[in-house]
């Protein structure tokens, strides 16, 4: 079988990272989120301190959450001042993405791979989302926050999420049409997520 890819993207709280991993494990594959951060700073000799301080964010500029960059697939070389650029920033990690995809199966959590890798053919891309209450009842159980500062903490990453996935997109990020598996994970459960997504897949490898 060629190798296939999972995508997650997921609102804060639903447990889109969880039902990843899960799923991951299930099949026995590797998953991808944060450490994507450190390889695409391997990969480019740029300090990983720097992708982090914009990890599936903006700087913090009116004019860029305004405006869109789409990902067009080229790194800037270090010959260029804009080498340190967040948009070179993305291109590295997108480039690891792609570099994962064609070489192996296994999960990548956020970072608008959905829309790196949308060309590939062996690409399940999923959204998880759930009902406010839902995600902020699972946050409250993992952070020491008052409720009114989680619920300020989650529409705050959410708004992150998306203007980050719009700046390099071009898209919404809540966008059914972007997903091939829009999960509601509040409803259906974390198994039932994961059982959805193998499904999916299935339907997709029996083309």
């Amino acid at each position: 079988m060629e190798n296939i890819v999972i995508t997650v993207a997921r609102q804060y709280g639903s447990g889109g990272k969880t039902i990843g991993e899960m799923f991951a494990k299930e099949m026995g594959i590797p998953c991808y989120g944060s450490n994507l951060l450190e390889m695409a700073s391997e990969e480019s000799g740029i300090a990983e301190h720097l992708f982090r301080q914009l990890d599936e964010k903006l700087q913090n500029s009116p004019i860029l959450r305004m405006t869109t960059d789409v990902y067009t697939g080229d790194v800037i070389p270090p010959s260029s001042s804009d080498f340190v650029s967040a948009k070179n920033l993305f291109n590295y990690q997108a480039k690891i993405m792609k570099r994962l995809a064609e070489t192996e199966s296994c999960v990548i959590i956020g970072r608008a791979a959905d829309f790196v890798l949308k060309d590939y053919p062996n690409v399940v891309s999923v959204f998880v989302h759930a009902s406010e209450e839902f995600n902020l009842a699972r946050a409250m159980e993992r952070n020491s926050m008052t409720e009114r500062e989680m619920q300020k903490f989650i529409a705050k990453t959410d708004k992150y999420r998306a203007d980050y996935y719009r700046h390099y997109t071009g898209r919404e990020w809540t966008d059914a049409r972007n997903y091939d598996l829009c999960l509601n994970s509040g409803k259906l459960g974390f198994e039932k997520c994961v059982d959805a997504i193998e499904a999916q897949l299935k339907i997709m490898l029996n083309k």
